[in-house]
C-alpha cells in the first residue's frame, strides 16, 4: 500500500537513527520516510568552534532548510505529505506555518518545544538574561555544562528523557558507535534564539493564522519543554487535536516504554487516515 510521504525531524541535540523503530511502523504502513539532522548537530556538522555546543545564531536558518526540504519533497515524492516533527524541530515546523513557508497536508507535534522550561523565571525574564549573557561574553559558549537542561551533579539524563532503558541504551549504542554525532548543551545565543522565536510564535493571529490539520501530543511531567505552551496553542490553532500523558511519559514520547509510544503511534495513525487524504 503507497500512502504518501511522511517527513520527520527531531528535536535539539538529536540524531534521525534514534527514530528507526518509529520510523518502520510507518512504513509498514505505506508512507514513504524522509528526515535530516539539522545542521549544527547530529552529522551534519557544527556551527560553533566547539563540537559539543548546540549553537545557532538565529532559528531562521532552520526554517530556511525546512522549507527548501519541504518543497524539493512536494515535487518529487507521492502525496499526501505530512509532517512528524519532535521538540524543537516540533517548533520549527510551527513557525514554518505561521511564515507560510511548508504547506504539508496535516502535520503532527510531539512534546513540540512552543516553550522552554524556564522555573524559577517567566520565559521572558528568562528571555532578557539569555540576551545579556550573550553580551557578556562569547555568545557561542556553553549555557551550561552537563544534559539537556541545567541539572545537579549527577543528575540522570534518561529520567528528562524516557522511562524505557533499552530505548535508551540504543541512543547510547548509537553515540558509541559515530562519537561525532554527540552533542552537549545548548549556546547562550541558541538560549536567546530559541526563547526569542518561541515567543514570537504565539504572539496575536499568529497561531490563528494556520489552518493545517494538527495533532500536538504532549507530556504533562515533561521537564525540558513546556506543556502548557502546548495546551494554549492547541486551543489557538484553528484545526487542532490534543492528546495528553501524564507522569507515564518523559520526554521521548515516540521513545517511550511501550504503553506509551504504541498509544502515540496509533493516534498519529488515527489522525493521518482522518485527516491526511490523497487529492
Amino acid at each position: 500500500m503507497r500512502r504518501g510521504t511522511l517527513l520527520f525531524q527531531g528535536g535539539r541535540g538529536d540524531i534521525f537513527e534514534k527514530y528507526l523503530e518509529a520510523f518502520d511502523h510507518w512504513h509498514r504502513r505505506g508512507w514513504h520516510i524522509s528526515s535530516f539532522d539539522w545542521r549544527g548537530q547530529g552529522g551534519s556538522g557544527r556551527f560553533a568552534a566547539d563540537p559539543r555546543v548546540g549553537h545557532v545564531e538565529d532559528f531562521a536558518v532552520w526554517v530556511d532548510e525546512l522549507a527548501g526540504r519541504f518543497a524539493a519533497l512536494r515535487d518529487t515524492t507521492p502525496g499526501p505529505h505530512v509532517v512528524v516533527a519532535h521538540s524543537m524541530g516540533g517548533h520549527l515546523v510551527l513557525r514554518a506555518l505561521i511564515e507560510r513557508r511548508i504547506a504539508p497536508d496535516a502535520v503532527v507535534l510531539v512534546a513540540p518545544m512552543l516553550g522552554l522550561r524556564s522555573q524559577p523565571f517567566s520565559q521572558r525574564v528568562a528571555a532578557r538574561i539569555a540576551r545579556f549573557m550573550t553580551r557578556i561574553g562569547r555568545p557561542e559558549r556553553a549555557a551550561w555544562k552537563h544534559n539537556e537542561r541545567p541539572s545537579l551533579p549527577g543528575a540522570s539524563r534518561q529520567k528528562f528523557l524516557t522511562h524505557s532503558l533499552e530505548r535508551y541504551d540504543d541512543e547510547l549504542w548509537w553515540k558509541t558507535q559515530k562519537p561525532e554525532l554527540a552533542l552537549g548543551p545548548p549556546s547562550w545565543q541558541w538560549l536567546a534564539a530559541a526563547y526569542r522565536s518561541t515567543l514570537d510564535s504565539f504572539a496575536p493571529g499568529r497561531l490563528e493564522s494556520v489552518h493545517v490539520p494538527i495533532l500536538l501530543i504532549c507530556a504533562d511531567a515533561d521537564r525540558l519543554v513546556d506543556p502548557e505552551s502546548t495546551r494554549v496553542a492547541a486551543r489557538r490553532l484553528p484545526d487542532a487535536r490534543l492528546l495528553r500523558f501524564g507522569v507515564e511519559s518523559a520526554h521521548e514520547i515516540l521513545r517511550e516504554a511501550d504503553p506509551v509510544r504504541l498509544h502515540a503511534l496509533a493516534e498519529i495513525d488515527r489522525f493521518f487516515d482522518e485527516r491526511a487524504t490523497a487529492g
